[in-house]
């Protein structure tokens, strides 16, 4: 126990694999030597990924309807003669206060990011048990799971839920010797982050307070959600790959001691 799984050779399943991290997460795969099979409403960006970085099968495939998920990844293991690995990445965001918020709102986030998630780690889970090989599921969560942010309730809450399934699912799925774990991005620079473009300054306010500086790209997480897929001795856990933002405090005093020892403040001479 204790090593790193070999990828080369894994069959694979990925949601949301059309842009951003997703379609990231499959040029790893494929890089690592994964046969890799995707699960996405959406059609793969133009002028995307080379053909040594694309999926061997593209599933068209929304994953809020359980027909549709099942079928999907029944499909996917026929064709790869098999399933090892999954990525459960497909989700949507949003935006709104939760008192003026439309109801048919919050319930197309909960559909695709929750309930969408939950069908996607059932057929998967199903077919890893059936196989009877173990395996490594991990689901892209976000640090919003975690984090209270307003005008985004309903993403928090689904967020925050996804985590908490990952948790009882690695506690279900162990026995099965399969691994369920979650990599938690912050601000990462995908089509979905590209709407904050409209809220003045706030990409710049971000990068400041990330630990580490500037804004997340997709490539830096799908290398944590890869490294995750292969660490043996690790289930149940939510992994944040944001460059800290997380850590960032509004009671942090430090700011306070920075502010009065910078040269442009005022020392009332």
């Amino acid at each position: 126990m204790g090593t790193v799984v070999e990828l080369n050779g894994s069959r694979a399943v990925v949601t949301g694999g059309a842009s951003g991290i997703g379609a990231e997460v499959v040029a790893q795969l494929v890089a690592a030597g994964c046969r890799v099979a995707v699960l996405d409403i959406a059609e793969p960006a133009a002028g995307g990924a080379r053909a040594d970085e694309r999926a061997e099968l593209w599933l068209p495939c929304d994953i809020a309807d359980e027909a549709a998920v099942n079928s999907a990844v029944a499909e996917a293991h026929d064709h790869l003669g098999g399933l090892d690995v999954a990525v459960l990445n497909a989700a949507v965001g949003g935006f709104g206060s939760l008192l003026d918020m439309a109801m048919a709102e919050w319930d197309r986030v909960m559909a695709v990011n929750l309930r969408g998630t939950l069908l996607s780690l059932r057929a998967v889970g199903r077919t890893l048990v059936a196989g009877g090989r173990g395996g490594s599921v991990v689901a892209v969560s976000s640090v919003s799971g975690f984090l209270a942010d307003r005008m985004m309730g309903h993403y928090s809450v689904s967020k925050a839920a996804v985590d908490q399934l990952v948790r009882v699912a690695a506690r279900e799925l162990g026995p099965f010797g399969i691994r369920v774990n979650a990599v938690a991005p912050g601000t990462t620079d995908t089509p979905m982050f590209s709407a904050t473009r409209r809220l003045p300054g706030y990409r710049e306010r971000v990068a400041e307070r990330a630990a580490l500086g500037g804004i997340g790209t997709p490539a830096g997480v799908a290398q944590a959600v890869v490294a995750l897929l292969g660490l043996d001795w690790v289930t149940g856990q939510v992994l944040a790959a944001d460059g800290g933002v997380s850590l960032w405090s509004p009671i942090d005093p430090a700011e306070s001691l920075q502010a009065q020892s910078s040269p442009t403040a005022d020392t009332g001479g």
